[in-house]
Protein backbone atom coordinates (compact mmCIF):
# COMPACT_ATOMS: atom_id res chain seq x y z
CA UNK A 1 0.00 0.00 0.00
CA UNK A 2 1.66 3.25 -1.00
CA UNK A 3 0.70 6.71 0.51
CA UNK A 4 0.31 9.62 -1.68
CA UNK A 5 -0.81 12.97 -1.62
CA UNK A 6 -3.79 13.69 -3.95
CA UNK A 7 -4.22 16.93 -5.25
CA UNK A 8 -6.31 16.37 -8.42
CA UNK A 9 -7.46 19.77 -10.06
CA UNK A 10 -4.46 21.61 -8.40
CA UNK A 11 -2.26 22.87 -11.16
CA UNK A 12 -3.24 26.01 -9.56
CA UNK A 13 -2.75 24.93 -6.28
CA UNK A 14 0.62 23.82 -6.77
CA UNK A 15 1.86 27.28 -8.18
CA UNK A 16 0.17 28.92 -4.78
CA UNK A 17 2.00 25.91 -3.05
CA UNK A 18 4.90 27.50 -4.01
CA UNK A 19 4.19 30.89 -2.58
CA UNK A 20 3.52 30.11 0.96
CA UNK A 21 6.06 27.79 1.55
CA UNK A 22 8.29 30.71 0.47
CA UNK A 23 6.78 33.04 3.02
CA UNK A 24 6.62 30.74 5.47
CA UNK A 25 -19.32 27.26 13.25
CA UNK A 26 -18.43 30.92 11.70
CA UNK A 27 -17.25 33.52 14.96
CA UNK A 28 -18.34 36.42 14.79
CA UNK A 29 -15.61 39.49 14.15
CA UNK A 30 -14.42 40.94 17.17
CA UNK A 31 -12.30 43.91 18.46
CA UNK A 32 -11.06 41.76 21.38
CA UNK A 33 -9.93 38.68 21.51
CA UNK A 34 -10.50 37.50 25.31
CA UNK A 35 -13.49 39.22 27.82
CA UNK A 36 -11.63 37.87 31.21
CA UNK A 37 -12.54 40.86 33.55
CA UNK A 38 -8.44 40.27 34.70
CA UNK A 39 -7.39 40.72 31.68
CA UNK A 40 -9.76 43.31 29.99
CA UNK A 41 -6.45 46.23 30.70
CA UNK A 42 -3.75 44.03 28.84
CA UNK A 43 -6.34 43.14 26.09
CA UNK A 44 -8.22 46.47 25.55
CA UNK A 45 -5.47 47.77 23.18
CA UNK A 46 -5.60 44.73 21.30
CA UNK A 47 -7.35 46.12 18.16
CA UNK A 48 -4.91 48.97 18.08
CA UNK A 49 -1.83 46.40 18.43
CA UNK A 50 -3.33 44.12 15.66
CA UNK A 51 -3.55 47.08 13.39
CA UNK A 52 -0.09 48.53 14.24
CA UNK A 53 1.20 45.03 13.70
CA UNK A 54 -0.03 44.72 10.48
CA UNK A 55 0.74 48.21 9.24
CA UNK A 56 4.00 47.65 10.09
CA UNK A 57 4.80 44.27 9.19
CA UNK A 58 3.41 45.08 5.51
CA UNK A 59 4.89 48.66 5.56
CA UNK A 60 1.55 50.05 5.06
CA UNK A 61 1.40 53.83 4.48
CA UNK A 62 -1.19 55.54 6.33
CA UNK A 63 -2.73 56.97 2.90
CA UNK A 64 -3.66 53.45 1.81
CA UNK A 65 -7.04 51.99 2.72
CA UNK A 66 -7.16 48.42 3.06
CA UNK A 67 -9.22 46.13 5.63
CA UNK A 68 -8.51 43.56 8.47
CA UNK A 69 -11.40 41.12 10.65
CA UNK A 70 -10.35 39.38 13.61
CA UNK A 71 -11.87 35.80 14.18
CA UNK A 72 -11.47 34.74 17.29
CA UNK A 73 -11.26 31.05 18.50
CA UNK A 74 -9.23 28.65 20.55
CA UNK A 75 -6.86 27.23 18.27
CA UNK A 76 -4.69 25.09 20.05
CA UNK A 77 -5.99 23.33 22.51
CA UNK A 78 -4.10 25.38 25.85
CA UNK A 79 -7.71 26.60 27.11
CA UNK A 80 -6.86 30.37 25.94
CA UNK A 81 -8.46 31.85 23.45
CA UNK A 82 -7.04 32.41 20.13
CA UNK A 83 -7.51 34.33 16.90
CA UNK A 84 -6.93 34.38 13.04
CA UNK A 85 -6.88 38.04 11.68
CA UNK A 86 -7.37 38.88 7.90
CA UNK A 87 -6.39 41.71 5.72
CA UNK A 88 -7.02 42.71 2.68
CA UNK A 89 -4.88 45.04 0.28
CA UNK A 90 -7.25 45.87 -3.16
CA UNK A 91 -6.14 49.67 -3.08
CA UNK A 92 -2.47 48.77 -3.28
CA UNK A 93 -3.21 46.01 -6.01
CA UNK A 94 -4.76 48.09 -8.08
CA UNK A 95 -2.20 50.67 -7.62
CA UNK A 96 0.43 48.24 -8.42
CA UNK A 97 -1.26 47.16 -11.42
CA UNK A 98 -1.62 50.67 -12.70
CA UNK A 99 2.12 51.08 -12.81
CA UNK A 100 2.67 47.76 -14.51
CA UNK A 101 3.09 47.16 -18.10
CA UNK A 102 -0.19 45.65 -18.48
CA UNK A 103 -3.21 47.09 -16.59
CA UNK A 104 -5.39 45.58 -18.09
CA UNK A 105 -4.27 41.98 -17.99
CA UNK A 106 -4.05 42.21 -14.28
CA UNK A 107 -7.45 43.47 -14.16
CA UNK A 108 -8.35 40.45 -16.07
CA UNK A 109 -6.91 37.84 -13.55
CA UNK A 110 -8.52 39.85 -10.81
CA UNK A 111 -4.97 41.46 -9.77
CA UNK A 112 -3.34 38.14 -8.68
CA UNK A 113 -0.80 37.89 -6.37
CA UNK A 114 0.02 38.38 -2.54
CA UNK A 115 -2.68 40.77 -1.53
CA UNK A 116 -4.61 38.78 1.03
CA UNK A 117 -2.89 37.86 4.70
CA UNK A 118 -3.79 36.17 7.32
CA UNK A 119 -1.65 36.50 11.22
CA UNK A 120 -2.06 34.50 13.78
CA UNK A 121 -2.40 35.81 17.74
CA UNK A 122 -1.69 33.43 20.30
CA UNK A 123 -4.03 33.69 23.72
CA UNK A 124 -1.51 32.14 25.61
CA UNK A 125 1.86 33.81 24.89
CA UNK A 126 0.00 37.45 24.02
CA UNK A 127 1.89 37.50 20.72
CA UNK A 128 0.57 38.19 17.18
CA UNK A 129 3.02 36.06 14.51
CA UNK A 130 4.05 37.18 11.07
CA UNK A 131 2.40 37.75 8.60
CA UNK A 132 1.41 34.52 6.14
CA UNK A 133 0.12 35.37 2.86
CA UNK A 134 -2.64 33.42 1.19
CA UNK A 135 -2.00 34.56 -3.22
CA UNK A 136 -5.41 35.16 -4.45
CA UNK A 137 -6.64 37.52 -5.69
CA UNK A 138 -7.78 40.75 -3.52
CA UNK A 139 -10.65 41.34 -5.67
CA UNK A 140 -12.69 39.11 -2.94
CA UNK A 141 -11.58 39.12 1.00
CA UNK A 142 -10.74 35.63 2.83
CA UNK A 143 -13.39 33.83 4.40
CA UNK A 144 -12.67 31.99 7.44
CA UNK A 145 -14.44 29.10 9.87
CA UNK A 146 -13.47 26.56 11.81
CA UNK A 147 -13.68 23.05 12.69
CA UNK A 148 -12.74 20.52 15.03
CA UNK A 149 -11.10 18.13 12.61
CA UNK A 150 -7.64 17.02 13.85
CA UNK A 151 -8.51 17.26 17.24
CA UNK A 152 -11.88 17.74 19.59
CA UNK A 153 -9.75 20.00 21.58
CA UNK A 154 -9.56 22.75 19.69
CA UNK A 155 -10.63 24.23 16.02
CA UNK A 156 -8.62 24.02 12.86
CA UNK A 157 -8.82 27.05 10.88
CA UNK A 158 -10.81 26.84 7.29
CA UNK A 159 -9.94 29.50 4.46
CA UNK A 160 -11.68 30.05 1.77
CA UNK A 161 -9.78 32.07 -1.59
CA UNK A 162 -10.90 33.05 -5.07
CA UNK A 163 -8.90 32.46 -7.77
CA UNK A 164 -10.79 33.95 -11.25
CA UNK A 165 -14.21 31.62 -11.78
CA UNK A 166 -13.07 29.71 -8.78
CA UNK A 167 -12.69 29.06 -4.90
CA UNK A 168 -10.38 27.15 -3.12
CA UNK A 169 -9.70 25.98 0.46
CA UNK A 170 -7.29 26.21 2.74
CA UNK A 171 -7.40 23.59 5.90
CA UNK A 172 -4.58 24.63 8.84
CA UNK A 173 -4.05 23.58 12.05
CA UNK A 174 -1.44 25.53 14.76
CA UNK A 175 1.44 23.59 15.64
CA UNK A 176 4.45 24.94 17.34
CA UNK A 177 2.37 28.37 17.74
CA UNK A 178 2.33 28.30 13.91
CA UNK A 179 -0.61 27.87 11.55
CA UNK A 180 0.54 25.19 9.03
CA UNK A 181 -1.49 23.62 6.08
CA UNK A 182 -2.55 20.63 6.31
CA UNK A 183 -4.63 19.80 3.21
CA UNK A 184 -6.09 22.26 0.35
CA UNK A 185 -8.95 21.35 -2.61
CA UNK A 186 -11.03 23.48 -4.55
CA UNK A 187 -14.58 24.50 -3.55
CA UNK A 188 -15.75 25.20 -7.01
CA UNK A 189 -14.96 26.78 -10.25
CA UNK A 190 -16.97 28.14 -13.71
CA UNK A 191 -18.81 30.55 -12.41
CA UNK A 192 -19.27 32.39 -15.82
CA UNK A 193 -18.00 30.05 -17.79
CA UNK A 194 -19.88 27.38 -19.34
CA UNK A 195 -18.36 23.81 -17.31
CA UNK A 196 -18.63 24.44 -13.75
CA UNK A 197 -17.49 21.87 -11.11
CA UNK A 198 -17.66 22.07 -7.64
CA UNK A 199 -16.74 20.23 -3.87
CA UNK A 200 -18.37 19.71 -0.56
CA UNK A 201 -16.71 18.25 2.29
CA UNK A 202 -17.55 16.34 5.02
CA UNK A 203 -15.60 15.20 8.55
CA UNK A 204 -15.43 11.31 9.74
CA UNK A 205 -14.14 9.41 12.57
CA UNK A 206 -10.44 8.92 11.33
CA UNK A 207 -9.86 5.11 10.43
CA UNK A 208 -6.08 5.79 11.21
CA UNK A 209 -5.80 8.28 13.97
CA UNK A 210 -7.63 9.96 16.38
CA UNK A 211 -8.07 13.15 13.16
CA UNK A 212 -10.64 13.06 11.49
CA UNK A 213 -10.77 11.90 7.95
CA UNK A 214 -11.62 14.27 5.23
CA UNK A 215 -14.18 12.86 2.39
CA UNK A 216 -14.25 15.13 -0.76
CA UNK A 217 -18.01 14.87 -1.94
CA UNK A 218 -19.05 15.59 -5.39
CA UNK A 219 -21.11 18.34 -5.67
CA UNK A 220 -22.53 20.41 -8.70
CA UNK A 221 -23.57 24.47 -9.04
CA UNK A 222 -26.18 25.81 -11.88
CA UNK A 223 -25.75 29.23 -13.23
CA UNK A 224 -29.04 30.73 -14.50
CA UNK A 225 -27.39 34.22 -15.50
CA UNK A 226 -24.08 35.83 -15.95
CA UNK A 227 -22.59 37.26 -12.55
CA UNK A 228 -21.65 40.66 -12.50
CA UNK A 229 -19.05 40.91 -9.98
CA UNK A 230 -18.11 37.29 -10.03
CA UNK A 231 -15.84 37.66 -7.03
CA UNK A 232 -18.39 38.42 -4.79
CA UNK A 233 -20.74 35.70 -6.48
CA UNK A 234 -21.72 32.55 -3.92
CA UNK A 235 -22.75 30.24 -6.04
CA UNK A 236 -25.45 27.92 -4.54
CA UNK A 237 -23.78 24.36 -4.49
CA UNK A 238 -25.91 21.12 -4.40
CA UNK A 239 -23.99 18.25 -2.66
CA UNK A 240 -24.09 14.70 -3.46
CA UNK A 241 -23.63 11.28 -1.63
CA UNK A 242 -20.77 10.54 -4.46
CA UNK A 243 -17.33 10.12 -2.25
CA UNK A 244 -14.89 11.04 -4.24
CA UNK A 245 -11.97 11.20 -1.81
CA UNK A 246 -11.30 10.01 2.05
CA UNK A 247 -8.14 11.49 2.86
CA UNK A 248 -6.71 10.51 6.15
CA UNK A 249 -4.24 12.47 8.57
CA UNK A 250 -0.69 11.22 8.53
CA UNK A 251 1.09 12.37 11.30
CA UNK A 252 4.44 11.62 9.96
CA UNK A 253 4.25 14.39 7.51
CA UNK A 254 1.69 16.10 8.99
CA UNK A 255 -0.91 16.54 6.32
CA UNK A 256 -3.65 14.55 4.42
CA UNK A 257 -3.14 11.69 2.30
CA UNK A 258 -4.82 9.19 0.51
CA UNK A 259 -4.52 5.79 -0.07
CA UNK A 260 -3.72 3.79 -3.35
CA UNK A 261 -3.83 0.48 -3.74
Amino acid sequence: MTYICKMKNGLLIIWISAFLTACNNNNNVESSISDEPKKSEKLSSLEDRVKRHIESSLTIPATEHYTYKIYKENLDGDAKQDAIITVNRLEFAMNEAAKSKNPAKQAEIGFMGNHNYIFYYDGALDQLSPYIPIPSSPNAALKIQFENITSSLYKDILIDFRIVNGCFRDFLTVVNHTPQRIFQWKVFDGINKSNTEAYSFKFEQGKLCDSKDILVMKASFKQDQKAEDMYAYEPKIQASKEVLYRFFFYPKEGKYITMKE
